[in-house]
């Protein structure tokens, strides 16, 4: 993964700083396709990612002065989106009972458009089944797989014991199994 410079919005940030209309409208649109997708990916539904995500940059923008510079803005944007997703899971859990972006196809000919369409539909199902895990399993999941996080920060995030979190990631990935194995022998 190349460097990033983590300064290369220091104008921006210090526009939102100044309560800079324009600096806040830059920063969510550079950021909020992002930012919503990982939003997605923990609580499992649109609506709920989608409150996830302004509520995620309000408090951004309200706590802008807070942002140090020690990592880049979008880790640290990054950090308040895990937070409010993981506390609207929570939230959520304790009033309700548990419960896409295509590739585009590549012209290059029928076998690779072919085999384009299988791999979506597999990722699909997979999307699908991550969708259906109970919310503890999806969030640690979620972080562990797909943010890269390891079980030590997981369990800081989410205020269990590293142990906690690597149980719930191996049950998660043995409850996927099981509804990828039954979506394939109902279909």
């Amino acid at each position: 993964m190349a460097t990033v410079n983590k300064n290369i919005h220091l104008d921006l940030i210090e526009g939102c700083r100044k309560g800079e209309e324009k600096a806040f409208r830059e920063i969510y649109r550079l950021y909020s396709k992002a930012m919503f997708n990982l939003s997605l990916r923990i609580t499992g539904d649109r609506a709920d990612a989608e409150d996830v995500l302004q509520e995620a940059f309000i408090n951004a923008f309200r706590k802008i002065d807070s942002f140090e510079g020690r990592s880049s803005f979008g880790a640290w944007l990054k950090r308040i989106v895990i937070n409010a997703a993981v506390t609207h899971v929570k939230t959520k859990r304790d009033f309700l009972p548990d419960p896409e972006e295509r590739v585009p196809e590549n012209e290059a000919g029928e076998a690779w458009s072919q085999e384009t369409k299988s791999i979506e539909t597999e990722v699909e199902r997979i999307k699908n089944g991550i969708k259906k895990l109970p919310d503890g399993y999806r969030v640690v999941l979620s972080l562990y797989l797909l943010e890269g996080y390891d079980h030590k920060e997981i369990a800081r995030i989410l205020g269990i014991s590293e142990s906690t979190s690597k149980t719930q990631y191996i049950r998660a990935k043995k409850k996927l199994r099981t509804l990828l194995n039954e979506e394939v022998y109902h279909a």
